[in-house]
């Protein structure tokens, strides 16, 4: 009947070679049957996973619960659950305690139950979302940073005497000495000078009495600024400013004055507001600034926009020269909030020291370790001068696994040690191997790391080993630098803490996740890692993610989580060579149940639109009893059997199963890879020169480009197939000059790589011999390329570009877009190839209907319409043949998505109107009534079917009983077709409802409507005279949480404890308000 449509049956599925469209190729696209890849995406095969985290709240759990919510993730059609065991102090909590013999035994049920249905089970890696800690870990396998004290000498003398221990908890790494350097102590202080502020503050000198206990309160209003003025011309070099242990953010400028008028030396930030230790173990830490020496009398400190209740501690005005920002440098502080982006571990230049004397010299430290007792009894014989000795060592930074239950919290675990690392698995992940069957577990494959969100560490076991092998040089006498000490020169102390700060995203890397991923695969587990962090995170998104099994990405419902994280994710996994690229799916916040699938829909598909490929729902919370709606938290959308509209999430999760089914296919297609430079920490690239729309992109680090990147057929290859035709370098001044050399290497095979030259390396490693080898690559590379007046030179069968617009610079190599999209047409897009097929995804950002001509990078093959919606695939007959590119018109409804697919040779098109492609439904019939509603919800709602003369709102309607009602309800009526169709299609139009419906035509299941069109095709259904007509709607919880609250809480059929709405909250709109028309169209064959 529908000779032009497309949608395999059962039958010919059970057949199709489905195996073929799994993993890609090792050399280029893979080769799918076209049989294969329309079955999978008419019914996708259980390969495709959707997938849940399963939230145990706050030991709110039971054994019957958990088998009944897997019993209804496999009706629906979820088919993985990573088990999370949170505590959230606004949960009320439970009585079984994590750990308890009772949580075992409930663990244990889950798991065997999981193996019955076949559900694949993975579980967070420890108690709370991050990350992986628990009451296990020592102090001594904790994370850790350098913590010292210090002790003044005078020699020649025989010093025996405990030096202080930095804190309680403490293992000795190194006992340094070294001479007092010139002025290592002065300060403008009142014993040399006048201190004055304007407003007056009460006991000013406190800032400057060197005691970090004490100090001032800012005024009200935020501003003070503080007048130093030296009895004599003093020459100051750097200034320290030390909050009270109380949040400060602020703006600070440092000034000098010069004749009558005072001149600025630096402007600089001052953000210590957020205190929490994941975002740095030392929590009001210092804002040191550098400057050039500067002689005056009179200097002024301004400080503007601090926050209520804030103060200062200390304002050191200071002859010697500090290391600029040194407590972030040393991760000691860390960025203050969860999206840090590109610049915002990189700083400027510091300046040059004129008087060497200023600073310790390197070659004068003296490691005198051996000398000390284990008791901290220093005995050692100090040579002739001033020395400073420190006893430095590590200490656990304190974070701890969170948000977890207290009896399943403790110390987070080193990421830097892979020994800690497998102590911490053995521990947990170890404990369920032991205490549960093997048969009782067989679905259990997979060792969950969420989001990083537990801050940074500096320091672990056998670093500075480590570090001599990796660097080629002893870190002993630049440990100093940890505290700001400027040691050989401000340059090289920067570049020490840049190899440190390298070194700890390295460890973080192939310790932590390797390590992890290790010893899962030594008991049968695999890894799956969100490959970002969002407080505190210290290594490189890119390389993070390419130590894990499987990788994933996070986006919220509504707002900006998810604008980076998921490029990230994505990138990771096409540079890395990874088929599933996961995401944190539907996350947010507020409105409990308010949302549902029609409402979210619009960011995933913007993400699918940037490489995520397989759902992972936010969040199924276990529900213990049959209270309803039932345990929430203040996060997440409520994908759980207790939530309404969970009775017809199957049709949601089948449309996410068919986008995935497709964007697992071949490869990704992206024109341009922005190498992130080496800096660390990163979470995220920039995109700089900005991408024209139409093109495709990837993050790109180090790492991959050194050993894995190649040259094939003029484009920059990847093992796995994956391809560019440009490499992005940022604007930096710094690289490596190994990375430069491989860099060169490819431009000579056939890269082309755009981006300015490097001058210098970053690292201390090998200097001087790295910086002139950088000059001297970078003059062979770029040449007379500086960006103004000589843009483009060839070297080999390369191309070197600088200056360049990305149009420009594609243009110069001839790469048209992958997707010409009309300029401010709301269009998101991503393709996949494969060796004998192309696959667009088309997605509408917009709430309104578009009609938008793309032009893809496709010649001589037929467009195909498929429907992740309702799995139809039909020929589209217009288009048009240009230069390079094929332009199909296309139709979409609000907020639309399709796949666009390529696959057999074109014919001549019978048009180029959208018309031909779309045509305009006729109108059959007009459904107004009479329905018949029956409201399933008897406890809650009418007990009988009710009358509606015409289709109107729930929500305005007298009964309180429908008014109020939130859950499903029938409508049932009677068409007419005064024929049966036959080269027509018979559509249904609900137009409007809220929020999901299904349709039966004829006692027969038509399918399920839940976004933009409203439609569904019921031809196969349809006869010719009368036919029954039900329809499904269910709404939200939101009405009766509301209408309850009008009540006596006796009277209340709801319990959830987490909910915003009031007996004066507004209520949402609900059931079927049509119109609901029978339309009848006919699609050129």
């Amino acid at each position: 009947m529908k000779k032009n449509l497309f949608k395999l049956s059962a039958c010919a599925l059970a057949g199709a070679a489905l195996a073929a469209c799994c993993g890609t190729g090792a050399s280029g696209p893979q080769h799918v049957s076209h049989e294969a890849l329309a079955s999978g995406f008419v019914t996708p095969p259980d390969s495709i996973q959707t997938s849940v985290y399963w939230y145990w709240i706050s030991n709110n759990i039971s054994k019957e619960g958990v088998i009944k919510d897997l019993e209804s993730m496999k009706k629906a059609g979820i088919n993985r659950a990573f088990i999370g065991n949170i505590g959230q102090d606004d949960v009320p909590y439970g009585n079984v305690k994590m750990l308890s013999e009772e949580w075992w035994d409930i663990l244990h049920a889950a798991l065997k139950k999981a193996t019955e249905l076949d559900i694949e089970i993975g579980i967070f890696n420890s108690p709370g979302w991050s990350q992986s800690g628990g009451p296990w870990v020592k102090a001594d396998q904790a994370m850790r940073y350098l913590a010292s004290s210090e002790t003044r000498a005078k020699g020649p003398q025989k010093f025996n005497a405990k030096l202080v221990q930095p804190t309680d908890s403490f293992q000795d790494v190194r006992v340094i000495a070294y001479p007092v350097p010139k002025d290592d102590q002065l300060t403008l202080n009142a014993s040399n000078g006048t201190i004055t502020s304007t407003p007056k503050v009460a006991d000013l000198t406190k800032i400057t009495d060197g005691d970090q206990k004490s100090g001032i309160a800012i005024p009200k209003g935020g501003e003070i600024t503080i007048d130093l003025k030296a009895n004599a011309p003093f020459t100051a070099r750097s200034l320290t400013v030390k909050p009270t242990e109380h949040p400060l953010g602020a703006q600070g400028e440092l000034q000098v004055k010069e004749g009558d008028n005072y001149r600025t030396l630096s402007k600089f930030d001052i953000n210590r507001t957020n205190t929490a230790l994941n975002v740095g173990f030392d929590q009001f830490a210092p804002v040191v600034v550098s400057i050039p020496a500067t002689t005056g009398t009179d200097f002024r400190v301004i400080i503007k926009g601090a926050n209520a209740g804030s103060g200062l501690a200390e304002v050191a005005l200071a002859a010697a020269p500090r290391v600029e920002r040194f407590s972030e440098k040393t991760l000691a502080k860390m960025h203050p909030t969860p999206l840090p982006y590109w610049k915002d571990y990189q700083w400027p230049v510091q300046p040059a020291v004129e008087d060497a004397a200023l600073m310790v010299d390197p070659a004068k430290v003296q490691d005198i370790s051996q000398y000390l007792a284990a008791d901290g009894t220093l005995t050692w014989d100090v040579p002739e001068g001033e020395w400073v000795i420190l006893r430095m060592g590590m200490t656990p930074t304190g974070t701890t696994n969170s948000p977890a239950a207290p009896e399943a919290t403790g110390y987070e675990t080193d990421k830097m040690s892979r020994e800690h690392i497998a102590s911490h698995f053995d521990a947990h992940m170890g404990e369920i191997l032991r205490r549960i069957p093997a048969e009782d577990r067989k679905t259990f494959k997979v060792v969950v790391q969420d989001s990083y969100e537990t801050g940074g560490q500096n320091f672990t076991d056998g670093m500075i080993e480590e570090f001599k092998t990796r660097y080629g040089y002893d870190p002993t006498p630049y440990l100093p630098v940890y505290n700001g000490i400027v040691v050989g020169s401000e340059e090289a102390s920067d570049r020490f803490l840049w190899d440190v700060r390298r070194m700890i995203a390295d460890k973080v890397a192939y310790d932590y996740v390797g390590g992890l991923r290790d010893v899962s695969h030594q008991h049968g587990l695999h890894t799956w890692l969100e490959n970002y962090g969002h407080w505190g995170f210290p290594g490189e998104f890119l390389m993070y993610g390419g130590q894990s099994d499987e990788i994933g990405g996070e986006f919220w419902s509504e707002g900006e989580l998810g604008d980076i994280e998921n490029r990230a994710a994505s990138s990771c996994g096409h540079i890395y060579g990874k088929t599933k690229i996961s995401a944190e799916s539907n996350t947010c916040a507020g409105n409990s149940y308010a949302r549902y699938p029609g409402v979210i829909k619009q960011r995933g598909d913007r993400f699918f639109a940037e490489g995520i490929n397989n759902t992972l729902l936010h969040v199924y919370i276990t529900q213990p009893d049959d209270r309803l709606p039932g345990v929430n938290a203040w996060f997440g959308n409520e994908f759980n059997r207790h939530n309404t509209w969970f009775s017809q999430i199957d049709n949601y999760l089948t449309y996410l199963k068919r986008a995935n089914f497709m964007l697992q296919q071949g490869l990704n297609v992206a024109d341009a890879a922005y190498f992130i430079g080496e800096d660390a920490p990163k979470m995220t690239g920039i995109v700089d020169p900005a991408l024209p729309t139409g093109y495709q992109f990837d993050y790109m680090n180090a790492e991959v480009i050194e050993k894995y990147m190649d040259v094939k057929d003029g484009k920059i290859t990847l093992p796995h197939g994956t391809q560019y035709r440009i490499l992005v370098l940022p604007k930096l001044e710094t690289m490596r000059p190994e990375l430069l050399a491989k860099i060169k290497e490819l431009i000579e095979k056939g890269a082309v790589v755009m981006g300015p030259a490097p001058s210098r390396s970053p690292s201390l490693q090998n200097q001087p011999a790295a910086d002139q080898q950088v000059k001297a690559m970078a003059a062979e590379i770029w040449g007379d390329v500086d960006g103004v007046n000589v843009k483009s030179r060839k070297l080999g069968k390369g191309m070197i570009l600088n200056g360049m617009t990305m149009e420009e610079a594609f243009a110069t190599i001839d790469c048209i877009p992958d997707l010409n999209i009309p300029e401010g047409a709301p269009v998101h897009y991503g393709h996949r190839t494969l060796d004998n097929a192309e696959i667009y995804f088309v997605s509408n950002q917009s709430d309104e209907t578009i009609v938008v001509t793309p032009e893809f990078r496709v010649t001589g093959m037929q467009p195909e319409l498929w429907a992740p919606t309702t799995g139809v695939i039909r020929k589209l007959p217009a288009y048009e043949q240009k230069q390079g590119a094929t332009a199909v018109p296309l139709e979409m409804a609000p907020y639309e998505s399709m796949f666009i697919v390529f696959k057999d040779k074109a014919g001549a098109a019978s048009s180029t109107d959208v018309a031909a492609n779309f045509p305009v439904p006729a109108q059959i019939a007009d459904l107004k009534g009479p329905w018949t509603v029956d409201f399933a919800d008897k406890v809650r709602g009418p007990q009988e079917p009710v009358v509606f003369e015409s289709l109107t709102d729930w929500s305005t309607n007298a009964d309180d009983k429908i008014k109020y009602y939130s859950g499903t309800a029938t409508y049932k009526t009677n068409f007419k077709l005064d024929k049966a169709p036959t080269d027509e299609n018979i559509l249904i139009n609900l137009n409007d409802f809220v929020a999901m419906a299904r349709v039966k035509v004829n006692g027969q299941d038509a399918g399920g409507v839940w976004t933009a069109p409203y439609e569904l095709d019921i031809t196969d259904f349809v006869k010719e005279g009368d036919n029954e007509l039900e329809i499904e709607v269910v709404n939200t919880w939101v009405n009766r949480l509301i209408g309850d609250q009008k009540l006596p809480e006796a009277q209340r059929t709801t319990w959830t404890p987490c909910s915003p709405w009031t007996a004066d909250s507004p209520l949402q709109k609900a059931g079927l308000m049509g119109p609901v028309v029978i339309e009848s169209v006919t699609y050129e064959k």
